[in-house]
C-alpha cells in the first residue's frame, strides 16, 4: 500500500540584514526617490499617461522615468497598457501588489514633511560645528 507523503516547503528566511538577500534590492527599488514618487503619484491619480506622469514629477528626466517605471513592472508593481493610436499611447498603473504600498508610502512622506524642519535644524547645526571632524 502507497502510503502519502506530505510534501513540507519551508518558506526561505528572507533578511535584508543578511548580505546577498535579495530583498535588500526590493528595498533599494522601492525606496528609491523615482519609486516613491512615482508610486505615490499613481496611487493618488490613478492610472496616468507617461506624459501626465512627467509633467507631475517635476524634475524627472525622460529617462530616469523610463527606468524606474519599467523596474517597477518588472517587480510587478506596476503595470503598463499600450493602447493602438495615433500617436499611440502607453498608460500606467498600480497593481494590486502595489496597491499594497500605498499606505506605508504615505506614512513616509508624510513623516518627511512634518519632521523637515527638525531635519534641516539639525543638518544645520551638523555643518555649521566648530572643529567638525569626519
Amino acid at each position: 500500500m502507497a502510503t502519502d507523503k506530505a510534501v513540507t516547503r519551508t518558506t526561505p528566511s528572507w533578511d535584508p540584514y543578511e548580505r546577498g538577500c535579495p530583498s535588500r534590492d526590493l528595498l533599494d527599488r522601492i525606496g528609491d526617490k523615482w519609486s516613491i514618487l512615482v508610486l505615490g503619484e499613481l496611487g493618488k491619480q490613478g492610472p496616468s499617461r507617461f506624459t501626465q506622469l512627467r509633467n507631475r514629477l517635476s524634475g524627472v528626466s525622460e529617462k530616469m522615468l523610463t527606468q524606474t517605471l519599467r523596474a517597477l513592472e518588472r517587480d510587478g508593481l506596476v503595470w503598463r497598457t499600450v493602447h493602438p493610436a495615433v500617436p499611440v499611447r502607453v498608460e500606467y498603473g498600480l497593481t494590486s501588489l502595489g496597491e499594497t504600498l500605498r499606505v506605508p508610502l504615505k506614512a513616509l512622506t508624510e513623516w518627511s514633511v512634518q519632521h523637515l524642519p527638525e531635519v534641516l535644524t539639525a543638518q544645520d547645526a551638523y555643518d555649521n560645528r566648530d572643529g567638525q571632524t569626519g
